[in-house]
């Protein structure tokens, strides 16, 4: 491109496209931006519109370098930074805003154009869902068809399919070269439980503590937690616990883990049953939780960044952050029994605070004197729960310093956490060893795809007990409520079943059943993305190459069979691009050539060397009769070619005179 070229004004019908390009790019940003920050960039875009349709004078040098420096310090005021991904990004988009109003040459738009695309891949910073690609790639199909209307030679062509049939074009050029580095590039190696949010409320989600009495008003998150894929048939919901971490240390209020999470020197159990596997995509979540059905057996050594271990207390970890998608296959063991239980945890399996919550600790001590076995004071725990006006609601009241008690004997109203932390209490007053498990419960069956979708409104406490003969046994305190006590519907099937089930779905009304189709069909959409697009790491890669025989290549050979084909797809596209005949699709140049030919044929051949000025001298010279028509035609022509202000008229007239002109 010519330095004259570049400081061409660009089309106006370029400005309008590279405009409302622009404007795509920058929503997405703009949602995640403080209000007034994204408000100071829309006001920004405003200003470069009302330029265009009302012909606002554009700043000049001192207000740009004014609003440069007001720009940085909103970014800064924001995030405190202007580096990493949200303060950089948030600079980057006010930089584009702040150049829109400089732009004076197709140099300047095309720079424009550049930091668009650059734009386009931050977005994926931020996240990565099916959604965001379909729309990130129909903002880059936007951003290509601007470059054809700032570049198209007949440049006041209003035709909007023009545009789009040469950016889809461009991008279909493209897709070979996508593919092969998607498939040969070499790959490289959450929610609290109770997240506050002022006045006493929190969302469901998992977290490594719990503290009982303080959350007043439990919303529910449908945020995917992770998904589930059985090798064989689906378990029974009553085994679907997904353990997390184990709560031993309590203060009379709060529940934490307590010491340091260390690996088992191997598990100390007789499995009773055959081992299940299935494979888990879990969602990051900024912690080292992995979770599995009770009890893991074979671990996800090799597809864990860093590794994982399985705890003394059974909880699966990874050894890093879990900060993007996973994806791992193990194994479990749902019927298993264990023999012996360490004198150091018998002791963290009994402790209490001294003088904490007295009355709940009077009621376990009779329990106790009825009865020296343990399981019967468990079952005796359990019927208590059901007999007595215990209710399951997610806004129950606060409670004071004892509020183990408080939750028994008055408010008798609480969810999942009040009931395990109360059951646990409960036993271990009664010299019954227990703990508090976190993790999450059942899960909801897309059939279309045939796995389990475990949401963070699936997050649950349960208890277990030690039994002598048996090991630990899971309790789960809150399932003995009966359905006519769970204040909030959509619970009652959350501890008995898996949710919407085979069957299940037939109790919906026809509208209800399409909706919920619709969303599983999208989930299903969302997983194979997941899967095959985001989740295509080194294992899925290699198993790629196998099955394109193409087994144990390095990094060094992967790049260079790359480079090879890539090179090999540009010369095809190259020679195809030479050998294709060439179609005038202007209709200024293709009437003007028609002209021409029609004076060829009267022995007036245009030159080569001669441009349309000087060729029309030389026929008026020749032809002098043909001076009117040669003159307007040569002037139309020139006007639509290389003019500013041609419109439709122009290109109507000219057509009308070529097709009457008769040399």
């Amino acid at each position: 491109m010519s330095r004259r070229h570049d400081l061409l004004a660009p089309p106006a019908i370029g400005r309008y496209w590279l405009l409302g390009a622009l404007v795509l790019v920058l929503l997405p940003h703009l949602l995640r931006f403080p209000l007034w920050l994204a408000g100071g960039c829309a006001a920004l875009l405003g200003w470069r519109l009302l330029h265009e349709l009302r012909g606002w004078p554009l700043p000049g040098r001192g207000v740009r370098w004014l609003l440069t420096l007001l720009g940085i310090g909103l970014v800064l005021l924001a995030f405190r930074t202007v580096i990493g991904r949200d303060g950089g990004v948030a600079l980057l988009a006010v930089m584009l805003c702040l150049k829109l109003l400089e732009i004076r040459t197709l140099r300047d738009a095309m720079i424009a154009i550049f930091i668009g695309y650059f734009l386009v891949i931050s977005g994926f910073l931020f996240s990565q869902s099916l959604f965001m690609g379909a729309y990130l790639f129909a903002v880059v199909l936007a951003l290509t068809a601007a470059l054809a209307a700032l570049n198209h030679p007949g440049q006041q062509v209003r035709d909007a399919r023009l545009y789009l049939r040469t950016g889809g074009a461009l991008l279909l050029q493209a897709l070979p070269l996508m593919v092969v580095m998607f498939l040969l590039f070499p790959r490289l190696s959450g929610p609290l439980w109770s997240m506050p949010k002022g006045g006493g409320s929190a969302i469901t989600g998992l977290g490594d503590s719990i503290r009982m009495g303080t959350i007043t008003q439990l919303a529910e998150s449908a945020e995917v937690a992770f998904r589930v894929t059985f090798d064989g048939p689906l378990p029974a919901a009553d085994t679907l616990y997904w353990r997390g971490p184990v709560l031993w240390q309590t203060d009379g209020r709060s529940w934490q883990r307590g010491g340091r999470d260390m690996p088992a020197p191997g598990p100390d159990y007789r499995p009773l049953s055959g081992p299940i596997r299935y494979t888990v995509t879990l969602e990051p979540h900024d912690q080292r939780w992995l979770f599995a059905l009770e009890l893991p057996t074979q671990l996800p050594l090799g597809e864990i960044p860093g590794g994982a271990f399985l705890t003394t207390d059974y909880q699966l970890l990874s050894r890093n952050d879990i900060d993007r998608r996973l994806r791992y296959d193990i194994a479990s063991v749902l019927d298993y029994r264990m023999d012996e239980l360490s004198g150091r945890d018998w002791e963290r399996a009994l402790q209490l605070p001294e003088e904490s919550n007295p009355r709940s600790r009077e009621l376990a001590a009779r329990w106790r004197a009825g009865s020296n076995d343990d399981a019967a004071v468990v079952q005796r725990a359990l019927r208590h729960f059901a007999e007595q006006p215990f209710y399951y609601t997610r806004t129950p009241p606060a409670l004071g310093d004892d509020p183990v008690d408080e939750f028994m004997f008055q408010s008798r109203q609480g969810f999942c956490e009040h009931f395990a932390a109360a059951f646990v209490t409960l036993m271990r007053a009664a010299d019954v060893p227990a703990r508090v498990v976190t993790g999450y419960q059942g899960g909801e069956l897309n059939e279309l795809g045939d796995y389990l979708i475990i949401r963070q409104s699936n997050a649950h406490a349960w208890a277990e007990v030690w039994l002598d003969g048996r090991g630990w046994v899971r309790v789960d305190p809150t399932a003995a409520i009966p359905p006519e006590r769970v204040v909030t519907n959509g619970d009652t099937a959350r501890f008995r079943s898996t949710g919407f089930i085979a069957g299940r779905s037939a109790e919906l009304t026809a509208l209800s059943q399409a909706l919920f189709k619709m969303r599983h069909g999208w989930d299903a959409l969302n997983n194979g993305w997941n899967q095959w697009v985001l989740g295509f790491d080194q294992a899925r890669q290699a198993r790629v190459l196998r099955a394109l025989g193409l087994q144990d290549q390095s990094w060094r050979r992967l790049i260079t069979l790359m480079v090879a084909l890539l090179a090999t797809l540009l010369g095809l596209i190259a020679l195809i691009l030479l050998l294709r005949r060439p179609r005038q699709r202007d209709p200024v140049l293709r009437l003007y050539q028609r002209f021409c030919q029609r004076l060829e044929r009267s022995s007036l051949a245009r030159r080569p060397d001669e441009g349309p000025r000087t060729f029309a001298a030389r026929v008026i010279k020749n032809r002098p009769e043909l001076d009117k028509s040669v003159s307007e035609i040569t002037a139309l022509y020139e006007a639509l070619r290389y003019g500013r202000n041609a419109d439709e008229e122009q290109l109507a007239e000219l057509k009308r005179q070529v097709a009457e002109f008769r040399p």
